[in-house]
């Protein structure tokens, strides 16, 4: 029997192969899963196996936090022994997380073929280690899984044989369709004693917006100001809360009492909280897409996007991370935010199974 495995390394990269796991059952092929560890807290990383119904990994490398060169030497060492135990006929890798390139790597120089799920996606901002990873990835991929348009044009504009990508949609809309009438029956809006569309979901981690006292200072004015009209919901990062509480802003945000500083969620509770908030401010790249296809608005707080379709058809609005730039769009959102023109095509809910046909009729001919 034919084997796969695919990479989870980060807690995006659960709800994009979720839907895969369970839409490879009873097919004629074998999948393992390889959790790097590269990202991980137990109550959380358990949480998100428990709501997306996904088996516990067969591999747990454990590889903790560190520099990208520390962390991505790890992952390729320890992966290399995965690869040497279990000779898979290929590897999946999602995203564009450190894990993603490491056991690509891995993988291609043991002669393993690889497959990229959400290949092609291009923000073209080098300052962005997920770029480098997402280039470099595509590089060495055998076969391309594209969510959106943009994707499928990058990777053809790059050379790459059209008979190697595959337009199959975006597996995190299929986690998400998945998980909606489970995320209906959670108790976080309860908990944090607030009402549907009476609140603002932020998200805050990148380097560039949280490292620096002067933008961190920035956006804690800005939060402040939000807050005379809408509570603000705030599961806030580890790297987040470090800097914060080193720039010595944290006391004062936490005694605001419309701003909620809560631990990052699980999955079924952030769900609820993204379908049922005013609108949603993130430098995230997934929620981009969570929020179109929920419908809700998004400021996305970047200079550059790698994923085009949530502004051409959806609700988010792109923009650049200054102070006056921020006001005037989180003004406009309070009286007139974006409507969604439509879903990009194929956010269906069903790319998982899209995959698993192309895995079995194409590539295990």
């Amino acid at each position: 029997m034919k084997k796969v495995i695919s990479v989870v390394g980060a807690r995006p990269n659960f709800m994009k192969v979720a839907p895969l796991i369970r839409a490879s059952q009873g097919k004629n092929f074998k999948h393992l899963i390889c959790h790097t560890g590269q990202h991980y807290d137990y109550n959380l990383s358990d949480a998100f196996f428990r709501d997306l119904e996904m088996p516990q990994p067969d591999y747990f490398l454990g590889v903790g936090s560190g520099t990208h060169a520390e962390q991505t030497a790890k992952i390729m060492i320890e992966f290399e022994k995965v690869l040497n135990l279990e000779n898979p006929d290929l590897v999946i890798v999602v995203g564009d997380v450190n894990s993603t390139i490491a056991c690509g790597l891995t993988s291609v120089k043991k002669g393993i073929k690889l497959a990229h799920i959400e290949a092609g996606l291009r923000s073209f901002d080098r300052d962005m280690p997920e770029e480098i990873n997402r280039i470099a990835t595509d590089s060495i991929s055998d076969y391309f899984f594209v969510t959106e348009t943009s994707g499928y044009n990058h990777l053809k504009e790059t050379g790459i044989s059209e008979d190697s990508i595959f337009f199959v949609g975006n597996t995190m809309i299929d986690s998400l369709v998945y998980a909606l009438e489970k995320a209906d029956h959670s108790s976080i809006l309860n908990d944090l004693q607030v009402n549907p569309k009476e609140y603002i979901l932020v998200t805050l981690h990148r380097p560039s917006n949280v490292d620096d006292i002067i933008n961190l200072k920035k956006f804690i004015e800005i939060f402040e100001y939000l807050a005379q009209f809408r509570k603000i919901i705030f599961p806030i990062h580890p790297r987040t809360t470090k800097m914060m509480k080193e720039f010595e802003l944290y006391d004062n945000l936490i005694a605001n009492s419309n701003i909620k500083l809560i631990e990052p969620a699980p999955y079924l509770d952030f769900l609820n909280l993204m379908k049922n908030a005013d609108f949603v401010m993130t430098d995230s790249g997934g929620i981009q897409e969570e929020t179109t296809f929920l419908n809700i608005p998004c400021l996305t707080l970047r200079t550059t996007t790698e994923r085009p379709s949530t502004i051409e058809l959806g609700t988010n609005v792109l923009c650049e991370p200054d102070y006056e730039n921020i006001m005037t769009e989180i003004k406009r959102f309070l009286v007139n935010p974006p409507k969604r023109k439509s879903i990009p095509s194929l956010w269906d809910g069903k790319a998982s199974e899209r995959i698993v046909k192309i895995i079995e009729e194409k590539i295990f001919l």
